[in-house]
């Protein structure tokens, strides 16, 4: 009784421990769980245009770093005679073009790929930033230790404050008080002074509305408002707090967009793109920080990938044939010449591979039969029958390929050692058994190849197999129960069939 309580913990902790980890690489890495799926990515466009003076010119752009709620997956430059790289000033990355001398209008370009976040990101906390000194003369001075006493009256956090405040300034027909700073400054970095001189670290940045096809565009300035160890994005139109979908942070720091020198007139426009990829391949661009990337087959040269692709496959091949031998009850001829059959059938294709296999095994159990007369020892006439079986699968493939059938060539992945034993087998088994003993090993056979077949070549199995293998921990506690089975097989019921009618009469 222990024993058997043992038995059950042991499938049951297979049986978890796959479940677990297949959900963690599911959510840690961003591999979905069905084959098939697309992920949007946005292909953004920053060009440079400017006058360049005729000698040395530096041009500086801030490019982005680690936005919030996008990855940056590639980023490239188109800039003929430029040197080009980026620096990192302070955390702040931007993007410097130099040349020795340019004379002209010029016109420089940075592309970056991005794509929407899908793993959780840990939220970081960012140290606490200096604020800055706000002058006002006296009557501004005023006016704003109004505006922001009414805002401090409605509010209770960081983030109440901003947004009343923002809703006094957006109607300053009805606020003199708002009518007058505005007036001296324009609303963004209003908001910025009053929130700074309200000891509320807040900082100006800027960003792009992601939309399909759209050329021309500028950036759009919002404010962050530091708060509980981070910042917090607001609209300081609407008040809306927080990203909105599909909004791109360009610039994080509050740092200026472009600098050039050497150069005038110079101006920065944006054009975005949108495309669809695969999610497997978004997920294994990204999968850098997770620590499933150690444990995936991804990082394997593509030949070792493959391979292991096949290989992953055998466990749902061992499922199946031990489901029909131990609850079925279908006989087959070997134990797991099934499960090579199917994985020939993978490459030759079902019908092919069944009318190959089929006409190879029946040749050679002609040619083995006589064999039999010649009395030859057990090691020959396997080695024998080896050798006729590669001659048999050569005139295949030449005969397949001269009639013009693509999938002739194939037939040379079956296991010819495999094919041998079994030709062997069942020509034994026809001395002994009798030609139907062999027609039901050997049906069963192929029974039992087809259905594994079906399974291994079904997408979602190759797909869960490959990108989850931890799932083969639940298809072993599957063949463990099974294998605890003592009960009747399908097949043996019929023999109680003349029973049920006896009862019945």
């Amino acid at each position: 009784m222990t024993s058997r309580i043992f038995f059950h913990i042991i499938v049951l902790c297979l049986i978890v421990t796959g479940l677990a980890t297949l959900w963690a690489r599911h959510n840690q890495t961003g591999i979905p769980l069905l084959p098939g799926d697309q992920t949007t990515v946005w292909l953004i466009e920053a060009r440079v245009d400017f006058v360049a003076h005729g000698g040395t010119v530096t041009v500086t752009l801030d490019i982005p770093d680690d936005p919030p709620g996008f990855v940056i997956l590639s980023e490239q430059t188109a800039s003929p005679g430029y040197g080009f790289s980026v620096i990192n000033e302070n955390g702040n990355r931007r993007g410097e073009w130099t040349i020795r001398n340019a004379e002209g209008p010029q016109t420089l370009y940075y592309k970056v790929e991005v794509a929407p976040q899908t793993i959780p990101r840990q939220k970081r906390d960012d140290p606490p930033p200096q604020l800055f000194d706000v002058y006002w003369n006296e009557p501004e001075a005023l006016a704003a230790n109004q505006l922001l006493a009414a805002a401090h009256s409605m509010s209770s956090t960081p983030e109440s404050m901003t947004r009343e405040l923002i809703k006094l300034l957006a109607e300053p027909s009805a606020n003199q008080n708002a009518a007058l700073l505005l007036a001296e400054t324009p609303l963004v970095p209003l908001l910025v002074k009053l929130l700074n001189y309200a000891r509320i670290p807040t900082r100006i940045v800027a960003g792009l509305y992601l939309e399909d096809g759209r050329r021309n565009q500028q950036l759009r300035e919002m404010i962050e408002v530091y708060t509980n160890g981070g910042w917090v994005l607001f609209n300081p139109v609407t008040g809306y707090q927080g990203i909105p979908e599909n909004f791109f942070l360009w610039n994080l720091e509050g740092q200026s967009l472009l600098d050039v020198s050497g150069g005038e007139s110079s101006q920065t426009r944006f054009a975005m793109l949108q495309r669809s990829i695969s999610t497997i391949q978004l997920a294994q661009e990204t999968m850098k920080d997770s620590g499933f990337a150690l444990l995936g087959v991804h990082k394997l040269p593509v030949e070792e990938q493959n391979l292991l692709r096949i290989l992953l496959l055998l466990p749902v091949g061992a499922l199946v044939l031990v489901f029909m031998r131990i609850i079925v009850g279908v006989k087959t001829s070997g134990t797991f010449m099934p499960i090579l059959i199917a994985l020939s059938f993978l490459q030759t294709t079902l019908l092919p591979g069944l009318v190959s296999f089929i006409a190879i095994v029946s040749f050679g159990l002609l040619l083995r039969g006589y064999l039999s007369n010649l009395n030859l020892l057990l090691v020959a006439r396997i080695s024998t029958i080896v050798v006729i079986v590669v001659f048999i699968v050569i005139f295949f493939s030449l005969f397949g390929y001269q009639l013009g059938f693509n999938t002739g060539m194939t037939v040379t992945f079956f296991p010819i050692i495999i094919i041998a034993w079994t030709i062997e087998r069942m020509s034994i088994l026809w001395e002994d058994e009798g030609p139907w003993e062999v027609f039901v090993q050997g049906a069963g056979s192929l029974l039992v190849a087809v259905l594994a077949y079906l399974l291994m070549q079904w997408r979602v199995t190759q797909h869960l197999t490959f990108h989850f293998p931890e799932i083969n921990l639940i298809v072993v506690a599957l063949i463990m129960l099974m294998g605890n089975y003592t009960g009747y097989r399908l097949f043996e019921l019929r023999r109680f069939s003349s029973l049920r009618r006896i009862s019945r009469s």
